[in-house]
């Protein structure tokens, strides 16, 4: 009797953010470990650059998009789901920055900060969550960061945008697991890149892109709600979380009037 081979499609996976920073090294890892990766930002020169430095020939494919507009995130994940196969794993990873401090309080700011890191992960979601629903699986992780725990002087509308991403996957959660589909939180601290270049403090436990890299490929392989890093940073951000307002206003105090 002849034996049927079965070939084994490799995992897909929808990165979208991956240009520059955390995104570009992610997507380069991942597809160094046998995915199927398809690259979203606005820019497609920068995806097509990524591409042709994928350590696997083919595994990266390019999709240009802009999380702002929601239809046209909607049409980049039906082609995806077209020409490669279902999305296994999509990760929302698009971020926007710019510190502000009182004296340059500005109301855009805020709106752009927000369309990008906040809405931008609530159209990523509605673009892909129908087919994964319809599936009745499929992983979707978001990333946030350790700033979304408590409000942080002079990052007000970049803090403000990833404690609403947080709080967005905690209320969804529950709802998609029951479907099927796992939601997952990225908490990053300071990493390296152009966003936080921008920064004129010292950043504690600041981490190259390839050390967070590490920290979510090894966070991928687990079922926890959440993936944050570096530890010690993660663990001091979290204790923040319960102190007392009293107690955090004072600390925050201190580091406006160090600054």
């Amino acid at each position: 009797m002849n034996q049927v081979q079965t070939v084994t499609t490799p995992p897909l996976v929808w990165l979208v953010g991956a240009s520059t920073g955390i995104g570009k090294a992610l997507a380069l890892r991942l597809a160094a470990t046998g995915r199927r990766v398809a690259v979203t930002s606005r820019s497609r020169e920068r995806l097509q650059a990524l591409a042709e430095q994928s350590p696997v020939p083919g595994a990266i494919e390019v999709f240009p998009g802009d999380v702002t507009d929601t239809r046209g995130l909607a049409d980049v994940a039906a082609q995806i789901e077209s020409r490669m196969g279902p999305i296994g794993t999509a990760i929302f990873n698009a971020g926007d920055y710019e510190p502000m401090g009182l004296e340059d309080f500005d109301p855009d700011l805020f709106r752009r900060i927000m369309e990008v890191n906040y809405l931008g992960v609530v159209n990523g979601l509605a673009a892909v969550m129908p087919f994964m629903l319809s599936r009745g699986e499929g992983r979707i992780l978001v990333t946030a960061s350790l700033a979304g725990y408590r409000g942080l002087p002079r990052a007000a509308p970049y803090g403000a945008s990833k404690a609403a991403v947080i709080n967005m996957a905690e209320s969804l959660q529950p709802e998609l697991a029951m479907r099927g589909v796992q939601l997952r939180v990225i908490n990053p601290g300071f990493v390296k890149t152009p966003m936080t270049d921008k920064n004129r403090f010292h950043m504690p436990f600041l981490m190259e892109s390839d050390a967070a890299v590490d920290a979510i490929m090894k966070g991928l392989e687990g079922k926890g709600f959440e993936i944050s890093f570096p530890r010690p940073f993660a663990l001091i951000m979290k204790s923040l979380r319960i102190l007392p307002h009293r107690l955090f206003l004072a600390l925050t105090r201190r580091m406006v009037d160090g600054r």
